[in-house]
Protein backbone atom coordinates (compact mmCIF):
# COMPACT_ATOMS: atom_id res chain seq x y z
CA UNK A 1 0.00 0.00 0.00
CA UNK A 2 2.44 2.88 1.13
CA UNK A 3 1.58 6.61 1.11
CA UNK A 4 2.61 9.77 2.68
CA UNK A 5 1.61 11.23 6.13
CA UNK A 6 2.84 14.06 8.02
CA UNK A 7 3.35 11.83 10.77
CA UNK A 8 3.81 8.15 11.15
CA UNK A 9 3.14 6.68 14.68
CA UNK A 10 4.71 3.47 14.43
CA UNK A 11 2.89 0.68 17.22
CA UNK A 12 -0.82 0.00 18.05
CA UNK A 13 -0.42 -0.63 21.77
CA UNK A 14 -1.25 1.87 24.39
CA UNK A 15 1.57 4.80 23.27
CA UNK A 16 0.97 4.52 20.16
CA UNK A 17 -2.95 4.60 20.50
CA UNK A 18 -2.46 8.29 23.00
CA UNK A 19 0.03 9.59 20.52
CA UNK A 20 -3.09 9.05 17.58
CA UNK A 21 -5.74 10.33 19.65
CA UNK A 22 -3.89 13.64 20.60
CA UNK A 23 -2.55 13.82 16.48
CA UNK A 24 -6.58 13.67 16.45
CA UNK A 25 -7.52 16.18 18.71
CA UNK A 26 -5.06 18.55 17.39
CA UNK A 27 -6.89 18.35 13.71
CA UNK A 28 -5.07 15.88 12.15
CA UNK A 29 -6.76 13.88 9.48
CA UNK A 30 -6.68 10.49 8.01
CA UNK A 31 -3.58 9.41 5.65
CA UNK A 32 -5.43 6.24 4.61
CA UNK A 33 -8.12 8.52 2.62
CA UNK A 34 -6.38 11.97 1.56
CA UNK A 35 -2.62 12.67 0.67
CA UNK A 36 -0.45 14.18 3.16
CA UNK A 37 2.79 15.97 2.81
CA UNK A 38 2.55 20.14 2.89
CA UNK A 39 0.14 20.65 0.42
CA UNK A 40 -2.30 18.30 1.11
CA UNK A 41 -2.88 19.10 4.67
CA UNK A 42 -2.01 17.57 8.51
CA UNK A 43 -2.41 13.82 8.04
CA UNK A 44 -1.15 10.64 10.09
CA UNK A 45 -1.37 6.80 10.35
CA UNK A 46 -0.76 4.36 13.04
CA UNK A 47 1.01 1.40 11.55
CA UNK A 48 1.01 -1.45 14.11
CA UNK A 49 2.92 -4.87 13.89
CA UNK A 50 -0.33 -7.12 15.57
CA UNK A 51 -3.19 -8.48 13.55
CA UNK A 52 -5.71 -7.08 16.51
CA UNK A 53 -6.14 -4.28 19.17
CA UNK A 54 -4.22 -4.63 22.43
CA UNK A 55 -0.58 -4.37 21.72
CA UNK A 56 1.87 -6.77 24.03
CA UNK A 57 -1.25 -7.38 26.15
CA UNK A 58 -2.45 -9.72 23.92
CA UNK A 59 0.74 -11.83 24.28
CA UNK A 60 0.81 -12.00 28.63
CA UNK A 61 1.11 -15.31 30.24
CA UNK A 62 -2.79 -17.31 30.94
CA UNK A 63 -2.95 -16.62 34.65
CA UNK A 64 -1.63 -13.22 34.66
CA UNK A 65 -5.77 -11.80 35.72
CA UNK A 66 -6.52 -8.20 36.23
CA UNK A 67 -6.39 -8.34 39.88
CA UNK A 68 -2.37 -9.42 39.85
CA UNK A 69 -1.42 -6.43 37.17
CA UNK A 70 0.50 -3.42 37.81
CA UNK A 71 -2.09 -0.71 37.83
CA UNK A 72 -3.23 0.26 34.21
CA UNK A 73 -4.15 3.82 33.66
CA UNK A 74 -7.20 4.58 31.13
CA UNK A 75 -6.66 5.40 27.77
CA UNK A 76 -6.84 9.43 26.91
CA UNK A 77 -10.01 10.43 28.01
CA UNK A 78 -11.98 6.76 27.77
CA UNK A 79 -12.22 5.20 31.36
CA UNK A 80 -11.90 1.11 31.73
CA UNK A 81 -15.22 -0.42 32.58
CA UNK A 82 -15.45 -2.40 35.25
CA UNK A 83 -13.58 -5.62 35.36
CA UNK A 84 -13.72 -8.93 36.76
CA UNK A 85 -10.40 -9.43 38.71
CA UNK A 86 -9.92 -12.86 37.50
CA UNK A 87 -9.91 -12.40 34.21
CA UNK A 88 -6.74 -13.12 32.31
CA UNK A 89 -5.45 -9.25 31.33
CA UNK A 90 -4.70 -11.04 27.72
CA UNK A 91 -8.17 -10.76 27.37
CA UNK A 92 -9.62 -7.97 29.02
CA UNK A 93 -7.21 -5.14 28.21
CA UNK A 94 -7.33 -5.99 24.46
CA UNK A 95 -10.79 -5.72 24.42
CA UNK A 96 -11.01 -2.25 26.45
CA UNK A 97 -7.96 -0.91 23.73
CA UNK A 98 -10.46 -2.71 21.03
CA UNK A 99 -13.35 -0.49 22.15
CA UNK A 100 -10.74 2.83 22.15
CA UNK A 101 -9.94 1.83 18.75
CA UNK A 102 -13.53 1.77 17.45
CA UNK A 103 -14.71 5.37 19.68
CA UNK A 104 -12.00 7.18 18.59
CA UNK A 105 -11.85 5.68 14.80
CA UNK A 106 -7.99 6.44 14.51
CA UNK A 107 -5.95 5.58 10.90
CA UNK A 108 -4.95 1.91 12.46
CA UNK A 109 -3.51 -0.53 9.48
CA UNK A 110 -2.36 -3.44 10.73
CA UNK A 111 -0.78 -6.31 10.59
CA UNK A 112 2.21 -4.44 9.55
CA UNK A 113 5.56 -5.05 10.40
CA UNK A 114 8.21 -1.72 9.78
CA UNK A 115 11.83 -2.96 8.90
CA UNK A 116 13.59 0.48 8.30
CA UNK A 117 13.43 3.91 8.78
CA UNK A 118 15.56 6.13 7.24
CA UNK A 119 16.16 9.77 6.16
CA UNK A 120 15.23 10.57 2.55
CA UNK A 121 17.90 13.04 1.93
CA UNK A 122 20.36 15.04 3.74
CA UNK A 123 18.35 17.93 4.45
CA UNK A 124 17.55 18.25 8.14
CA UNK A 125 13.68 18.95 7.54
CA UNK A 126 13.27 16.87 4.67
CA UNK A 127 11.68 13.47 4.61
CA UNK A 128 11.39 10.18 6.56
CA UNK A 129 11.16 7.07 4.80
CA UNK A 130 9.64 4.40 6.33
CA UNK A 131 9.91 0.94 4.93
CA UNK A 132 7.11 -1.53 5.75
CA UNK A 133 5.20 -4.84 4.86
CA UNK A 134 2.52 -2.50 3.65
CA UNK A 135 4.45 -0.65 1.21
CA UNK A 136 6.78 2.69 1.24
CA UNK A 137 5.35 5.76 3.62
CA UNK A 138 6.90 9.06 3.55
CA UNK A 139 6.66 11.35 6.27
CA UNK A 140 7.48 14.93 7.74
CA UNK A 141 8.00 12.69 11.50
CA UNK A 142 7.98 9.76 13.16
CA UNK A 143 6.51 8.65 16.34
CA UNK A 144 8.31 5.55 17.16
CA UNK A 145 5.64 3.45 19.78
CA UNK A 146 7.14 -0.13 19.73
CA UNK A 147 7.83 -1.22 23.48
CA UNK A 148 9.94 -3.52 24.13
CA UNK A 149 7.59 -7.13 24.30
CA UNK A 150 9.37 -8.08 20.92
CA UNK A 151 12.85 -7.63 22.37
CA UNK A 152 13.23 -9.89 25.59
CA UNK A 153 16.43 -9.83 26.74
CA UNK A 154 18.36 -13.41 26.87
CA UNK A 155 21.64 -13.68 28.65
CA UNK A 156 24.13 -16.04 28.14
CA UNK A 157 25.68 -18.52 30.37
CA UNK A 158 28.68 -20.45 29.98
CA UNK A 159 27.69 -23.84 28.80
CA UNK A 160 23.59 -22.48 28.13
CA UNK A 161 23.83 -24.89 24.46
CA UNK A 162 24.19 -28.01 26.32
CA UNK A 163 20.96 -27.93 28.68
CA UNK A 164 19.32 -30.57 27.85
CA UNK A 165 15.88 -29.34 29.39
CA UNK A 166 13.25 -26.60 29.01
CA UNK A 167 14.43 -23.10 28.29
CA UNK A 168 11.31 -20.08 28.70
CA UNK A 169 11.68 -16.29 28.62
CA UNK A 170 8.94 -14.40 29.99
CA UNK A 171 7.93 -13.75 26.13
CA UNK A 172 7.16 -17.42 25.52
CA UNK A 173 6.03 -18.16 28.88
CA UNK A 174 2.17 -19.32 28.97
CA UNK A 175 1.41 -21.34 32.16
CA UNK A 176 3.20 -23.78 34.73
CA UNK A 177 1.20 -26.47 33.70
CA UNK A 178 4.05 -27.18 31.14
CA UNK A 179 6.71 -27.23 34.15
CA UNK A 180 4.65 -29.49 36.76
CA UNK A 181 6.94 -31.63 38.69
CA UNK A 182 10.13 -30.64 37.62
CA UNK A 183 12.66 -28.63 38.92
CA UNK A 184 13.23 -25.00 37.73
CA UNK A 185 15.78 -22.30 37.97
CA UNK A 186 13.75 -19.04 38.05
CA UNK A 187 16.22 -16.21 37.04
CA UNK A 188 15.50 -12.51 37.46
CA UNK A 189 14.27 -9.74 40.18
CA UNK A 190 11.52 -8.25 38.37
CA UNK A 191 7.96 -7.97 38.75
CA UNK A 192 7.57 -10.75 35.95
CA UNK A 193 9.68 -12.63 37.64
CA UNK A 194 8.47 -12.58 41.10
CA UNK A 195 4.97 -13.49 39.68
CA UNK A 196 6.35 -16.48 37.90
CA UNK A 197 8.18 -17.54 40.98
CA UNK A 198 5.16 -17.13 42.81
CA UNK A 199 2.97 -19.40 40.46
CA UNK A 200 5.46 -22.11 38.96
CA UNK A 201 6.61 -22.65 42.94
CA UNK A 202 2.73 -24.12 43.46
CA UNK A 203 3.72 -26.75 40.82
CA UNK A 204 7.40 -27.60 40.99
CA UNK A 205 10.37 -27.38 43.12
CA UNK A 206 11.80 -23.86 42.55
CA UNK A 207 15.05 -22.06 42.89
CA UNK A 208 15.27 -18.14 42.31
CA UNK A 209 18.25 -16.53 41.09
CA UNK A 210 19.24 -12.66 40.63
CA UNK A 211 21.84 -10.89 39.92
CA UNK A 212 21.47 -8.39 43.06
CA UNK A 213 19.67 -8.92 46.27
CA UNK A 214 16.34 -8.29 45.78
CA UNK A 215 14.94 -4.94 47.22
CA UNK A 216 11.05 -5.40 48.65
CA UNK A 217 8.87 -2.07 49.32
CA UNK A 218 7.59 -1.89 53.21
CA UNK A 219 3.96 -2.50 53.13
CA UNK A 220 2.06 0.47 53.03
CA UNK A 221 4.39 2.90 50.53
CA UNK A 222 3.21 6.05 48.46
CA UNK A 223 3.07 4.30 45.22
CA UNK A 224 2.67 7.69 43.82
CA UNK A 225 5.80 8.66 45.46
CA UNK A 226 8.02 6.16 44.32
CA UNK A 227 7.00 5.78 40.77
CA UNK A 228 7.88 9.72 40.24
CA UNK A 229 11.19 8.91 41.86
CA UNK A 230 11.62 6.14 38.95
CA UNK A 231 10.55 7.82 36.44
CA UNK A 232 12.88 10.50 37.39
CA UNK A 233 15.96 8.38 37.42
CA UNK A 234 15.02 6.59 34.29
CA UNK A 235 14.68 10.32 32.54
CA UNK A 236 17.78 11.60 33.67
CA UNK A 237 19.75 8.24 32.29
CA UNK A 238 17.66 9.37 29.26
CA UNK A 239 18.95 13.02 29.23
CA UNK A 240 22.11 12.07 29.56
CA UNK A 241 22.28 9.42 27.27
CA UNK A 242 23.30 6.65 28.84
CA UNK A 243 21.88 3.54 27.95
CA UNK A 244 18.38 2.75 30.15
CA UNK A 245 17.21 -1.16 30.85
CA UNK A 246 13.34 -1.42 31.34
CA UNK A 247 11.35 0.75 34.14
CA UNK A 248 11.26 -2.25 35.88
CA UNK A 249 14.94 -2.28 36.59
CA UNK A 250 14.32 0.65 38.89
CA UNK A 251 11.78 -0.58 40.50
CA UNK A 252 11.80 -2.09 44.27
CA UNK A 253 9.28 -5.35 44.82
CA UNK A 254 6.24 -4.70 46.32
CA UNK A 255 4.92 -7.18 49.09
CA UNK A 256 1.44 -8.32 47.00
CA UNK A 257 -0.37 -11.11 48.22
CA UNK A 258 0.99 -12.87 46.35
CA UNK A 259 4.28 -12.01 47.43
CA UNK A 260 3.23 -12.52 50.92
CA UNK A 261 1.90 -16.14 49.73
CA UNK A 262 4.74 -16.84 47.84
CA UNK A 263 7.01 -15.61 51.47
CA UNK A 264 4.99 -18.04 53.59
CA UNK A 265 5.07 -21.06 51.58
CA UNK A 266 9.22 -20.53 52.13
CA UNK A 267 9.43 -19.79 47.87
CA UNK A 268 11.55 -16.39 48.65
CA UNK A 269 14.61 -17.87 48.77
CA UNK A 270 16.94 -15.77 46.72
CA UNK A 271 20.40 -17.31 45.44
CA UNK A 272 22.91 -15.43 43.98
CA UNK A 273 23.71 -15.99 39.89
CA UNK A 274 25.14 -19.28 39.24
CA UNK A 275 28.28 -18.91 37.39
CA UNK A 276 27.51 -21.58 34.64
CA UNK A 277 24.82 -24.27 33.09
CA UNK A 278 25.11 -27.77 32.62
CA UNK A 279 23.48 -30.26 30.80
CA UNK A 280 21.41 -31.44 34.18
CA UNK A 281 21.65 -28.67 35.95
CA UNK A 282 23.63 -24.93 36.77
CA UNK A 283 26.43 -24.84 39.05
CA UNK A 284 26.16 -22.52 41.62
CA UNK A 285 28.33 -19.05 42.66
CA UNK A 286 30.15 -21.37 45.57
CA UNK A 287 31.00 -24.18 43.08
CA UNK A 288 28.51 -26.66 44.19
CA UNK A 289 25.92 -28.32 41.81
CA UNK A 290 22.16 -28.11 41.58
CA UNK A 291 20.01 -30.37 39.32
CA UNK A 292 16.76 -28.82 37.20
CA UNK A 293 14.60 -29.37 34.67
CA UNK A 294 13.94 -25.92 33.48
CA UNK A 295 15.27 -22.45 33.58
CA UNK A 296 12.56 -19.54 33.50
CA UNK A 297 14.41 -16.51 31.89
CA UNK A 298 12.52 -13.76 33.51
CA UNK A 299 15.15 -11.52 32.39
CA UNK A 300 12.96 -8.24 30.84
CA UNK A 301 13.15 -6.46 27.56
CA UNK A 302 14.98 -3.98 25.76
CA UNK A 303 13.42 -1.43 23.57
CA UNK A 304 12.53 -2.70 20.27
CA UNK A 305 14.21 -0.16 18.19
CA UNK A 306 16.07 -2.45 15.81
CA UNK A 307 14.32 -0.53 12.58
CA UNK A 308 15.69 2.97 13.63
CA UNK A 309 18.68 1.93 13.09
CA UNK A 310 19.10 3.16 9.92
CA UNK A 311 19.10 6.48 11.29
CA UNK A 312 21.99 6.17 13.88
CA UNK A 313 20.33 7.46 16.93
CA UNK A 314 22.21 5.59 19.27
CA UNK A 315 25.52 8.15 20.76
CA UNK A 316 28.99 6.73 22.12
CA UNK A 317 27.68 4.96 25.35
CA UNK A 318 24.99 2.73 23.02
CA UNK A 319 22.06 5.17 24.48
CA UNK A 320 19.97 7.53 22.70
CA UNK A 321 20.00 11.01 24.21
CA UNK A 322 16.52 12.72 24.61
CA UNK A 323 15.08 15.51 25.80
CA UNK A 324 11.14 14.74 26.49
CA UNK A 325 10.09 12.38 23.61
CA UNK A 326 12.49 13.86 20.62
CA UNK A 327 15.51 12.68 20.15
CA UNK A 328 18.41 15.36 20.05
CA UNK A 329 20.40 14.38 17.48
CA UNK A 330 17.61 13.93 15.13
CA UNK A 331 14.09 16.00 15.84
CA UNK A 332 11.98 14.45 13.42
CA UNK A 333 11.76 11.50 16.06
CA UNK A 334 9.85 11.08 18.69
CA UNK A 335 9.81 8.26 21.21
CA UNK A 336 6.83 7.22 23.29
CA UNK A 337 6.55 3.93 25.69
CA UNK A 338 10.47 4.90 26.07
CA UNK A 339 12.52 5.37 29.03
CA UNK A 340 10.53 7.25 30.97
CA UNK A 341 7.73 6.70 29.27
CA UNK A 342 7.27 2.64 29.59
CA UNK A 343 4.75 2.58 32.28
CA UNK A 344 1.06 2.93 31.46
CA UNK A 345 0.35 6.59 33.10
CA UNK A 346 3.87 7.58 31.18
CA UNK A 347 2.98 6.59 27.62
CA UNK A 348 -0.18 8.44 27.67
CA UNK A 349 1.75 11.34 28.92
CA UNK A 350 4.52 10.96 25.95
CA UNK A 351 1.93 10.69 23.26
CA UNK A 352 0.22 14.11 24.15
CA UNK A 353 4.13 15.42 24.83
CA UNK A 354 5.39 14.01 20.87
CA UNK A 355 2.15 15.91 19.42
CA UNK A 356 2.74 18.89 21.02
CA UNK A 357 6.27 19.08 20.47
CA UNK A 358 5.65 18.28 16.71
CA UNK A 359 3.50 21.39 16.73
CA UNK A 360 6.31 23.53 18.32
CA UNK A 361 9.16 22.81 16.52
CA UNK A 362 6.74 23.40 13.51
CA UNK A 363 4.86 26.62 14.55
CA UNK A 364 8.35 27.69 15.27
CA UNK A 365 9.87 26.70 11.76
CA UNK A 366 6.96 28.26 9.91
CA UNK A 367 5.67 31.47 12.13
CA UNK A 368 2.10 29.98 10.89
CA UNK A 369 -0.83 28.47 12.88
CA UNK A 370 0.10 25.04 13.19
CA UNK A 371 -1.10 24.36 16.62
CA UNK A 372 -4.80 24.96 16.41
CA UNK A 373 -7.20 22.05 17.80
CA UNK A 374 -9.57 22.26 14.39
CA UNK A 375 -12.91 21.68 14.15
CA UNK A 376 -12.60 18.53 13.98
CA UNK A 377 -10.69 17.71 16.79
CA UNK A 378 -13.52 19.69 19.28
CA UNK A 379 -16.23 17.66 17.40
CA UNK A 380 -14.33 14.50 18.65
CA UNK A 381 -12.75 14.88 21.64
CA UNK A 382 -15.42 16.91 23.28
CA UNK A 383 -13.33 18.26 26.03
CA UNK A 384 -9.94 18.49 27.37
CA UNK A 385 -7.70 15.57 27.59
CA UNK A 386 -7.29 14.44 31.66
CA UNK A 387 -3.79 12.45 31.00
Amino acid sequence: MGGRATVVVIGGGQSGLSAGYHLKRRGFTNALTGPGGPDGGRTFVVLDAEPAAGGAWRHRWESLRMATVNGIFDLPDFPQPPVDPDEPSRTALPRYFAAFEQATDLPILRPVTVTAVRRADARPDGELVVDSSAGRWTARAVINATGTWTNPVRPHYPGQESFTGIQLHTHDYVSADRLAGLRVAIVGGGVSALQQLAEISRVATTFWYTRREPVFLDVGFDREVVGREIVAKVAADVEAGRPTGSVASYTALAWTPYALAAKERGVLERRPMFTAIEPNGVREADGSFTPVDAIVWATGFKAALAHLEPLGLRNELGGITMRGTQVVGEPRVHLVGFGPSQSTVGSNRAGREAVNGLLRQWNAASNGPLSGSGSAASAYAGGTSKT
